[in-house]
């Protein structure tokens, strides 16, 4: 595996957050529900600049990035606080299995950043009542 194989692999999975993240803001009152869209927001954006810095760094080893697919599966129902916060929990934890992923492929600076965007989708995590992990995103070490 090469870091363009690991970095675009990457980019195909900031590409879904992105997508379904604003889905969940669609589905999400401000005002009936502050706090939870404001958590909304902040993950779609971090999500955001990952993917315009994964783009960046497969441009600068020369690489075209792999393109947003036309539309990503979306989880149901979506009907409820409790279900948009749930869904969103199961993306940051998908970002730092995948981020996890990155980081074992990788060295150097750019495993350092992977470092870093695994810790920003584990802290995420916890935003949307996940627990704390060990090593976050790595399952073989969960519950110990």
């Amino acid at each position: 595996m090469t870091l363009a194989d690991a970095l675009q692999t990457t980019l195909e999975a900031e590409h879904a957050a992105v997508y379904v993240y604003g889905v969940l803001g669609a589905r999400t009152s401000a005002s009936a529900d502050p706090q939870l869209y404001g958590d909304l927001v902040a993950g779609y954006s971090a999500h955001r600049g990952r993917r315009d810095q994964l783009r960046t760094m497969l441009h600068d080893l020369g690489e075209t990035p792999v393109a947003a697919e036309p539309a990503y599966e979306i989880p149901s129902p979506l009907r409820t606080p409790a279900q948009v916060t749930r869904a969103a929990h199961e993306i940051e934890a998908s970002c730092a299995t995948t981020y996890a992923w990155l980081v074992a492929n990788a060295v150097g600076d750019d495993r350092m950043w992977a470092v870093n965007a695994l810790t920003n989708a584990a802290v995420r995590e916890l935003t949307f009542r996940g627990s704390p992990e060990i090593f976050p995103g790595a399952g073989e070490y969960a519950d110990r």
